[in-house]
């Protein structure tokens, strides 16, 4: 799990003012994450940013878990909207396909849409099937225009051909691994190399045979 101001990570300046008190609050949430850091991040500091009082926030969110889980799915929303927009451009599969990763891969340590995406999966190990439904949904959105783009690809004869379900989990794991070792902030990991080893992974498995 995939921002500009980096990878993966919701935007919330700018959206603020005109949006309804659920999304405000979400799109507040984001922005604190961001500028001070997941750990800032209460539902006492929240209320304090918006004026809303702790009841009011236990009426949209019940819980610390609640509101983490929502303001990802938010920023997935918002960041799903530029993906859409990128895979429709007129322009090579390929291109399309590294611009997708550019927007999956945080931008390196303590990106705040990783941060929190790691955290709603370890808040989550004993969650009912419910949650476990929501945050397989946003795997999935990403899984399904990366099929749709390979088989794109493919159609138009700039891949080679692949099963492209199998080939977008192994992707996604790929994407996954490089991604956690970025936001933790491993030592000698750094984004221009990671995406390196994901164009060879492309290379290697997506160019064309020669005929």
């Amino acid at each position: 799990m995939a921002t500009n101001a980096g990878g993966r990570r919701g935007r919330a300046k700018g959206s603020r003012r005109t949006a309804q008190p659920r999304e405000q609050l979400l799109a507040t949430a984001m922005e604190m994450i961001a500028e001070r850091g997941l750990d800032r991040l209460t539902m006492a500091a929240l209320g304090r940013e918006v004026g809303m009082s702790s009841g009011h926030l236990v009426y949209y969110f019940k819980t610390k878990d609640e509101l983490l889980l929502q303001t990802l799915q938010w920023s997935e929303e918002q960041l799903g909207a530029r993906r859409r927009t990128a895979l429709a451009r007129r322009t090579p599969a390929r291109e399309r396909l590294d611009e997708l990763v550019e927007l999956y891969l945080p931008h390196g340590h303590r990106d705040p849409h990783w941060a929190l995406w790691l955290e709603v999966w370890n808040r989550s190990q004993a969650a009912d099937d419910a949650v476990r439904a929501r945050q397989l949904e946003l795997e999935l959105s990403w899984h399904r225009d990366l099929v749709a783009l390979l088989v794109e690809g493919m159609a138009a004869g700039e891949f080679g051909p692949v099963d492209a379900d199998r080939f977008a989990t192994r992707t996604r794991a790929l994407l996954d691994g490089f991604g956690t070792h970025l936001v933790v902030g491993l030592p000698g990991v750094d984004r221009e190399t990671v995406l390196g080893h994901v164009r060879d992974h492309f290379d290697h498995a997506l160019t064309p045979p020669r005929t």
